[in-house]
């Protein structure tokens, strides 16, 4: 698939993926949707990629879905037909939390709706001071309740935080996000790529198979029944984990005091 609005830049193993529509604050039109749906579900057979950073163009990060580009709709559009593309849309926070990759987001400026949307089904975000994200499906008339943003957001922070943003659709902003834990830091928009070549390169320290599995486990860990069922995920994880050459020479170079090098076996 071609991209016109999502810029893709490899290297080595880490593939940054800036949404590029500037003029619009990133916002979501049909192209883009499908781009970003293509691109994570893409991923998940993508053994060359490790970790991936998501971030906007210009100063947003995304405004939510397009409303302009929404309005083309006609009377003649069905339920079925606007359903269908709902969950185009929804697909795409599927597939985020789906790829065994974890996802920095480099959350540079207003991330409304469906932006949000993407920075919450990130593993890790970074935002800079003059972030603003909210849950803005609910002041347009629709239902907070969208692009998972019900399943994220009480499970990152609670449901009491969850019930008091998604209700009111009010702003959360840099210093709110860091405390509630939906921010890992907030860096300068100069300092912003920089704060987060950091986190990649501590994700690239651990063993592809490693950083693929922590991902997995974790993610359902979150939605498990009980401690065993957890428990058995990280017998599993750890065992696999034990019997690759990559172990050993994570250990070696533990040991070494160097940096490893793993060959992903």
């Amino acid at each position: 698939m071609e991209y016109q609005h999502l810029l893709i830049e490899q290297n080595g193993p880490v593939i940054r993926a800036t949404m590029n529509r500037p003029d619009r604050l990133n916002a979501l039109n049909r192209q883009l949707v499908e781009e970003l749906r293509h691109f994570f579900t893409d991923l998940y057979w993508r053994d060359d990629v490790r970790v991936v950073v998501l971030t906007g163009a210009g100063r947003g990060f995304c405004a939510g879905l397009d409303l302009k580009d929404r309005s083309n709709e006609n009377a003649e559009t069905t339920t079925w037909q606007s359903l269908r593309f709902q969950r185009r849309i929804a697909d795409i926070v599927v597939a985020m939390r789906r790829c065994p990759q974890p996802i920095v987001a480099l959350v540079n400026g207003p991330a409304s709706g469906g932006g949000f949307a993407l920075a919450l089904a990130s593993d890790i975000r970074i935002v800079t001071p003059e972030v603003k994200m909210n849950a803005a499906f609910i002041r347009i008339g629709l239902s907070a309740c969208d692009i998972g943003v019900s399943y994220f957001l009480p499970r990152l922070t609670n449901a009491s935080v969850a019930s008091q943003y998604m209700l009111t659709g009010r702003f959360i902003d840099a210093e709110t996000a860091l405390r509630l834990g939906l921010a890992a830091e907030i860096a300068t928009r100069e300092n912003l790529d920089a704060v987060g070549q950091s986190y990649v390169d501590d994700l690239l320290h651990a063993t592809p198979l490693g950083l693929r599995l922590t991902k997995e486990a974790l993610n359902h860990a979150i939605d498990a029944g009980g401690l065993e069922a957890v428990i058995a995920m990280e017998d599993r994880n750890q065992i696999l984990s034990s019997r690759s050459k990559d172990f050993r020479e994570g250990v070696a170079a533990f040991l070494e005091k160097r940096k490893p090098v793993y060959s992903d076996a």
